[in-house]
């Protein structure tokens, strides 16, 4: 079971969008996937349909008998696709969590039990690095980061690189950045200072190893997908969003192997 984060110390980027739109694409090629909702804006949840009355899993983050584990919450969208809900009560919950010695181990102890349901677990992170962005990444062999070619998007990304870089020396030395990749920007587009942020962080010697070739372009497709609760492969399977994250998710196994 291969676990993969999305992550970004910046909202707005398109980090949920990425990590359904890959789950989707792994579940499509016939991979046993789980997709874990550990953003306490439960985005991702909303857009897939998950109904309201699911346990979530800021259920499992507190203490005492009879608290359900990350196994038990696991439901199923469709017979390779599974995922377990987040919901906006889990902001207060995760500062209760974080008090926890341990609690950096969370993910990667609760999903030992699950290990031979899945081939992949895909976690979605908030966008900060709190306690459970932390737990995420202490679990992953890999972190994804989206990331718009800007200011406060490469602010984001440092911040999240020294983060994993701390991670790693302290608590997972397999942890690594799989890749970084730009949304909402294609080389095509007439932002003459966007082009200028991706030519300074692809040319930057300690991340281009780390830079992806795929980029994924704005498309209005991939917003209607979410508001209608359909992957976007069903939803629009000829866009420019579905032909991009297909690119994508094939470059993602690419760097993996």
């Amino acid at each position: 079971m291969r676990i993969l984060t999305f992550a970004n110390n910046k909202g707005g980027v398109g980090k949920t969008t990425s990590a359904l739109a890959v789950a989707h694409r792994l579940a499509e090629m016939g991979q046993r996937v789980l997709f874990i909702d550990a953003d306490p804006q439960a985005n991702a949840s909303t857009a897939s349909g998950l109904p309201a009355g699911q346990p979530h899993l800021g259920l499992a983050l507190t203490e005492g008998e009879g608290t359900p584990t990350l196994a038990t919450l696991c439901y199923p969208l469709t017979p390779q696709l599974s995922m377990v809900r987040s919901a906006r009560i889990m902001a207060q919950q995760e500062k209760g969590f974080g008090n926890a010695p341990d609690y950096q181990f969370f993910f990667r102890h609760q999903l030992e039990a699950v290990a031979d349901r899945f081939d992949y677990v895909i976690i979605d992170t908030a966008p900060n690095l709190g306690p459970l962005t932390v737990a995420a990444l202490v679990a992953s062999e890999a972190v994804f980061i989206p990331l718009q070619p800007n200011l406060f998007g490469s602010e984001g990304m440092t911040a999240l690189l020294d983060m994993v870089a701390r991670l790693k020396r302290s608590f997972n030395p397999q942890l690594g950045v799989g890749g970084i990749f730009f949304t909402k920007y294609s080389p095509t587009y007439r932002k003459a200072l966007h082009h200028q942020y991706a030519r300074d962080l692809q040319a930057d010697p300690a991340l281009t190893a780390l830079m992806m070739r795929q980029t994924i372009r704005e498309n209005v497709s991939l917003d209607e997908a979410q508001s209608v609760q359909k992957p976007i492969y069903e939803w629009a399977p000829a866009s420019n969003g579905a032909a991009d994250y297909r690119s994508l998710t094939d470059e993602i196994l690419t760097r993996l192997a």
